[in-house]
């Protein structure tokens, strides 16, 4: 007869238990339904601009729900009035949005690089200034603004009132705030022993920035583009206050004359070419979507 010195092994049986619909509403129940409200809540708007831009002839009136008709006749109107040339003003504001992000992120870079690698007299107060120069809204200076404009364009008319070219250097006269701010803290998360590096096999700060940093720095500068496209093609304010040919209008205040006329509102064409006119943005948002969170928070692990 064999004796087992060994015990025999136990077996554990788990059973999951089930927990009641309310157990499940208190533990992660509410989460689920807290960002099911919110999606519906950030959702509605653009559901209701969609609607309304379908709705034949304006009638929008006594509509109690959503999609209750279907036309794209707006749509097609939008590229066929010849005294709102719609196509005109599509194409102005792709094309001062993108040479203002452009530009403002240049110049927000090199800023930063200063801001971040070099020392030098009154760099702590000029970081200050730019967060002072944020606290100020813009529409403060649309006078001052307005008057040097006109005084510019006697001396150099393509850069004066009426000027697109213009209304891109007053943008890319405010980019040295927010994004270099933006900028400076993700420049400092890049170890100086790089430039140190650089320095020694005989670069200088140009050739550091150009070919070392910049790659880099790739996300924020994408974060910052796109921020400052949004910015300048929503804007409405400088727009209206330096542009005053109806060719040279962007989207912002071009669509504004479809609902200027306190008798005669086009919601429906104005929802239409509101919808058109997302399109840019939400490709290019798509386009740098994997910047963007680094973008973003990479900026706040060092300032």
């Amino acid at each position: 007869m064999t004796t087992q010195n060994a015990e025999t092994p136990r077996v554990y049986n788990f059973k999951r238990r089930r927990r009641t619909p309310f157990q499940w509403l208190l533990s992660t129940g509410w989460r689920h339904i807290l960002g099911l409200v919110l999606c519906l809540y950030a959702l509605f708007p653009i559901l209701y601009i969609i609607s309304t831009s379908l709705y034949p002839n304006n009638d929008i009136n006594n509509t109690n729900a959503l999609f209750q008709a279907f036309s794209i006749d707006n749509y097609k109107a939008l590229f066929n009035d010849p005294t709102r040339p719609f196509a005109t003003w599509y194409l102005n504001t792709i094309v001062i949005g993108v040479l203002t992000s452009v530009g403002s992120v240049f110049l927000s870079a090199l800023a930063a690089f200063a801001f971040s690698r070099l020392r030098f007299r009154g760099r702590r107060g000029g970081l200050l200034s730019l967060i002072l120069m944020q606290m100020f809204p813009s529409v403060l200076g649309i006078v001052a603004i307005y008057g040097l404009m006109s005084d510019i364009g006697q001396v150099f008319p393509q850069l004066g009132l009426n000027s697109q070219l213009g209304l891109v250097m007053v943008y890319m006269g405010g980019a040295l705030g927010g994004g270099t701010y933006l900028m400076y803290g993700f420049f400092n998360t890049i170890p100086r022993e790089i430039d140190e590096a650089a320095t020694i096999d005989g670069a200088g700060h140009a050739r550091i920035f150009f070919t070392i940093t910049l790659r880099l720095v790739a996300p924020v500068l994408a974060v910052q583009m796109l921020l400052s496209y949004i910015g300048v093609t929503s804007d409405y304010v400088l727009a209206s206050v330096l542009l005053n040919d109806p060719t040279k209008y962007t989207l912002a205040t071009g669509l504004q004359s479809f609902i200027s006329d306190p008798f005669s509102k086009d919601w429906s064409m104005f929802s239409a070419g509101t919808v058109l006119s997302a399109i840019p943005t939400v490709a290019l948002f798509l386009f740098l979507q994997r910047f963007i969170t680094s973008g973003l928070t990479g900026g706040a692990v060092k300032g």
